[in-house]
C-alpha cells in the first residue's frame, strides 16, 4: 500500500475482505512508525497474538481496535464515525417533543409498505 487513497471500499465487498484490508492498513500505520506488535502489544495492553489477528484477518473487537488506533496515534480515524444527523422536527412532534430512542418494527414494516406503494 502507497497510499491512503489505494483503497475505495465498494458494497461488492464481502465483509471479509473489508476486514482483511483494515487489518492490512492497521499493520501498515504499525510498520510505518517502526513499532513491533510486542511494543504495541505493551503500549496498548492488547496481546500481541489479537493483534496479529486483526493485522491478518480484521477479526477482533471494537475495543481492541480502539486500543491500537490510540497506541498508534491514529485515533481521529474513527472521527469519520461521529455525525451530526439531524432530527426531524417532524418526527420530534409527532413523539411529542421526544427525540426518538429506538426504531419500531411496527413503524418499520409500515414505511416498508409506503415505500412499495410508490
Amino acid at each position: 500500500m502507497t497510499g491512503n487513497n489505494d483503497i475505495k471500499f465498494t458494497y461488492t465487498m464481502s465483509d471479509s475482505t473489508i476486514l482483511q484490508l483494515l487489518g492490512r492498513q492497521i499493520k501498515q500505520m504499525r510498520l510505518n512508525i517502526n513499532m513491533t506488535q510486542k511494543q504495541l502489544s505493551q503500549k496498548t495492553g492488547v496481546s500481541r497474538s489479537i493483534i496479529s489477528v486483526i493485522e491478518n484477518s480484521g477479526q477482533g473487537s471494537t475495543s481492541s481496535l480502539a486500543a491500537i488506533l490510540r497506541g498508534l496515534e491514529k485515533l481521529e480515524i474513527l472521527n469519520v464515525f461521529i455525525t451530526n444527523a439531524p432530527v426531524s422536527p417532524i418526527q420530534v412532534a409527532k413523539l411529542g417533543g421526544k427525540i426518538r430512542q429506538r426504531a419500531s418494527v411496527e413503524k418499520q414494516a409500515k414505511t416498508n409498505n409506503n415505500k412499495a406503494l410508490w
